[in-house]
């Protein structure tokens, strides 16, 4: 997640196992395996050693790649940029093995200069672009940052690994993967069919319409330039290390503080939902094994409409935290005011993953949602200061305000 920010190469940290993050910053106890679990889904193996660049690393799916990366392929270089705005997060990448082959940059992706050094000086043949503004309500309270980071950030990380590929002879093991959203697609009915890679783009906020810009650049850089990109289209995340202004934490949080749970409108949208580790795992495939220049959508099979998703929050939370302020934890729903332009219905078909690469889902969301409360259960450490005065009144002025 970036925003405008005036970079500075001094400002590169190296972060070991262990090793305190920042001084007054209490250093959480990570679980890996929570962050990195896939199910019973293989890993892909490659011998040769990668050196990969993954922007927004600090962020959710950008730190659970990072974690699941580094497990999987000690062997390679991994390098993090990420500037640190409200949803990055040093903390998420604690714990991380191999620290020789491990490097924190903070950084912004619109800085050319420094990705081109970064390029250079770490020899990087693999670009994981995670980093984006992400939520729809803010990019209705202020598209700006969305356009500048999703559009500008993805022209600038494109023009510099074009070059940098360029200047070593274009070698064919070279991979872009941009990680992009179903949102582009735009919203189903009911009887819809699935969002395929061939749904026509649709977006209707600003946040799905920059990231389709982003999409639409990458695309071009592999048809114009023949530059090696890949492109993947997800469903809604959630697993550890999701900011707690995205529905599953917030609902959770909100839960063991006895805190209204809002629902927008009726809460009849309907969203697929994929464990972020199972993302990780359909990640990890598409840079190994995917087609240069193809686009892969990847989903959880887990088609559930909003309100039936907190209710499923509501009676597990009551089951792994029985001394709840409020329970039933259900007492809590509170529906509020839709927000403008709510999609009502994302469903992705993700059968080309599946019959392409190999890849499917893991987890139901049964398993996948209890996995991700157990963690936040363990890790209030790391969600408590994330809380901020900053927080609770954008908080305020999302729903209390409605």
């Amino acid at each position: 997640m970036n925003k405008q920010q005036t970079t500075n190469t001094s400002a590169t940290l190296r972060l070991r196992s262990g090793q305190a993050l920042s001084a007054g910053n209490k250093q959480p106890t990570t679980n890996t395996s929570a962050s990195l679990s896939a199910g019973n889904q293989q890993p892909t193996t490659n011998n040769k050693q990668q050196n990969l660049l993954i922007t927004g690393g600090a962020g959710f799916i950008g730190s659970n790649f990072t974690h699941y990366y580094g497990q999987h392929h000690p062997g390679n270089k991994v390098v993090v940029l990420d500037a640190l705005t409200y949803a990055g997060n040093k903390a998420n990448l604690a714990g991380l093995e191999s620290p020789e082959n491990f490097l924190f940059v903070k950084g912004d992706i619109c800085d050319r200069p420094l990705v081109e050094k970064l390029l250079a000086e770490e020899e990087i043949d693999v670009i994981a672009h995670f980093a984006a503004e992400s939520h729809v309500d803010r990019s209705i309270l202020g598209p700006d940052a969305f356009i500048r980071t999703n559009v500008v950030g993805t022209f600038t990380l494109l023009e510099a690994f074009r070059q940098h590929w360029q200047e070593q002879g274009k070698p064919e093991d070279y991979r872009f993967l941009h990680v992009s959203t179903d949102e582009v697609f735009g919203s189903l009915g009911p009887e819809d069919p699935q969002f395929t890679e061939t749904t026509p783009y649709a977006p209707n906020s600003p946040y799905s319409a920059s990231k389709a810009g982003s999409d639409h650049l990458v695309r071009a850089y592999f048809h114009t330039y023949g530059l090696p990109t890949l492109i993947t289209n997800c469903s809604n995340n959630y697993g550890p290390y999701h900011f707690p202004e995205k529905l599953i934490p917030l609902m959770c949080i909100n839960i063991l503080l006895g805190k209204p749970l809002p629902v927008y409108g009726d809460g009849e949208n309907v969203r697929d939902w994929l464990y972020v580790g199972d993302h990780c795992a359909a990640l990890d495939v598409v840079i190994e094994k995917g087609k240069v220049g193809e686009t892969y959508n990847i989903g959880g099979n887990n088609e559930v409409k909003n309100i039936d998703l907190v209710r499923m929050l509501c009676t597990l939370m009551d089951e792994l935290a029985p001394q709840l302020p409020v329970s039933p934890a259900e007492k809590l729903i509170t529906f509020v005011k839709d927000r403008p332009g709510h999609d009502r219905r994302y469903g992705i078909d993700a059968s080309k993953i599946q019959r392409e690469l190999g890849w499917s889902p893991s987890q139901t969301v049964e398993s996948g949602l209890r996995s991700t409360i157990e963690w936040y259960l363990q890790h209030r450490d790391w969600w408590g200061p994330l809380l901020s005065q900053e927080y609770k009144a954008y908080y305020e002025e999302m729903y209390n305000r409605r």
